[in-house]
């Protein structure tokens, strides 16, 4: 007892976070990041891109997140710190302003996409109890209530998130079989039409390949979710050993889950009717079981779905700024541990009141808000992706003391050049993604502008990175906290 509450002690003075996550709470963590808002909205767009073969496009993205966590795995058990892909970068090229756009892009999407969630979960507990869903002031006052609980809960500590997310793992899990056992059901017993699963029908002049990577790209935000967890490696017991396992295990269950969905989806539910559906799944199971009353749990279980999304997300976002202030790449400020939750609360406090800002522009700005934000989303961490599936190989050049995983090589040269490609206008994503993603990268230049303003006197003006392996103690020019 005396040496635990001697490690307690060490770790509230060096201000290192909590280590409570066993492999279940790895593995529930990873399943309940990837599930969520993508599947339960994104199924009809997708559908609307390649007819019937729906599956496809969540097949090709699940390939590509399979090669990119490879990538992950390596560094992750490299480096088992908080900061994820900026800490990488920095560590391969040791620029800045790239670390910083990397460490920008990666917040940005985490704190969108949990802002998104919110508004959902607004709308869904609107619909389920018969509010007016139409009413954006309704709406609005919901979902701001909404982030300020899982600002809270957030701060709480990473242990009750984490339990937290259980809960919400296990009833948006339960939905999502409740949707494949009810369509497979239907099918077997006559309904629906497996042959429309292997038409391609594409929208204008595509050809079927630039079809399905146009698809992928929406696809591909349903995916993402394993990146998240590399963030939580401080907060992760043993990570070398069990993140491996855990990570590959989570995007394979959830791999066969998307497919499923998408088969049984376009098999029961014409393409086209399911595309005009702002609530996809929900149609599927009015389809399949028309008069049970299963369709009117499906709000409540988006509900919490959702939720999953938005408290998993800011996790990562408020850990992310925690781990790169550390490494002078963000203002001190955002280091701040609390004393007693020993949570990064200064980390926490700043990305609720970002994401408070971007739930007001989506309630009011946007029409098709998860489309436009999933396929923006997917923009710019496939770009996050593609240097990291290159900053593996570079930092090879830095060998580690200890075991740690080692990945083919050829796993990363793929996924870097199939990120690329999906990256590029050619793939035929939307130049609606490009002007919201370049919004945000301009703000993002702004932003280090500032922090560079913000940080000159540090180290004669000099920003100073730290080692890794230096992180369990406070930088030297810095008070402890």
């Amino acid at each position: 007892m005396a040496d635990v509450a001697a490690k307690e002690r060490e770790a509230e003075e060096t201000g290192e976070l909590k280590r409570v996550m066993g492999p279940g709470l790895l593995l529930l963590f990873i399943v309940g990041d990837i599930l969520g808002t993508g599947v339960y909205a994104l199924t009809g767009d997708v559908a609307a891109e390649v007819g019937g073969a729906a599956w496809a496009p969540f097949l090709v993205a699940f390939a590509i997140a399979i090669l990119t966590a490879f990538s992950y795995l390596e560094l992750v058990t490299k480096y088992p710190q908080a900061a994820g892909a900026a800490l990488y970068t920095h560590k391969a090229f040791g620029i800045h302003f790239l670390t910083f756009i990397v460490c920008f892009t990666v917040m940005c999407s985490g704190i969108t996409s949990a802002s998104t969630a919110s508004r959902a979960f607004a709308s869904n507990l609107a619909k389920g109890f018969g509010l007016d869903d139409k009413n954006s002031g309704l709406i609005l006052v919901i979902a701001l209530a909404f982030m300020t609980l899982v600002g809270a809960i957030n701060f709480r500590g990473v242990g009750e998130s984490v339990k937290a997310n259980i809960v919400l793992t296990l009833v948006e899990l339960s939905g999502l079989l409740l949707v494949i056992f009810v369509g497979f059901f239907a099918l077997f017993g006559g309904k629906g039409d497996w042959s429309r699963t292997l038409i391609f029908d594409s929208t204008g002049d595509k050809s079927a390949f630039f079809a399905v990577t146009a698809a992928t790209s929406l696809a591909f935000f349903a995916m993402v979710g394993f990146e998240d967890s590399v963030n939580m490696a401080e907060e992760t017991k043993d990570p070398v050993r069990i993140f491996p396992k855990m990570m590959l295990t989570g995007l394979g269950i959830t791999g066969v889950i998307y497919v499923l969905i998408s088969l049984c989806s376009v098999a029961l539910v014409p393409v086209g009717v399911l595309a005009d559906s702002d609530t996809p799944l929900v149609t599927v199971v009015e389809t399949a079981a028309p008069g049970v009353p299963i369709k009117d749990l499906l709000p409540f279980i988006s509900m919490f779905a959702v939720a999953n999304s938005a408290l998993i997300n800011m996790l990562m976002a408020s850990r992310l700024l925690y781990g790169m202030s550390r490494q002078d790449v963000l203002p001190h400020v955002l280091g701040r541990v609390h004393p007693r939750r020993r949570t990064p609360y200064a980390a926490i406090v700043f990305t609720t009141l970002i994401a408070f800002g971007l739930i007001g522009y989506v309630s009011f700005a946007s029409t098709d808000a998860i489309a436009a934000l999933g396929g923006t989303t997917s923009l710019l961490l496939l770009g996050v992706f593609t240097i990291v599936n290159i900053v593996v190989l570079v930092l090879r050049r830095d060998p580690r003391p200890g075991p740690h995983f080692v990945t083919p090589s050829a796993l990363p040269v793929v996924g870097a050049l199939a990120c690329f490609f999906l990256v590029l206008p050619l793939s035929g994503r939307p130049a609606e993604h490009y002007r919201i993603g370049g919004g945000l990268l301009v703000l993002g230049v702004l932003l280090w502008v500032l922090t560079w303003l913000a940080n000159r006197g540090l180290r004669a003006k000099k920003t100073y990175f730290r080692d890794p392996d230096d992180l369990t103690s406070p930088p030297p020019h810095r008070e402890s906290r």
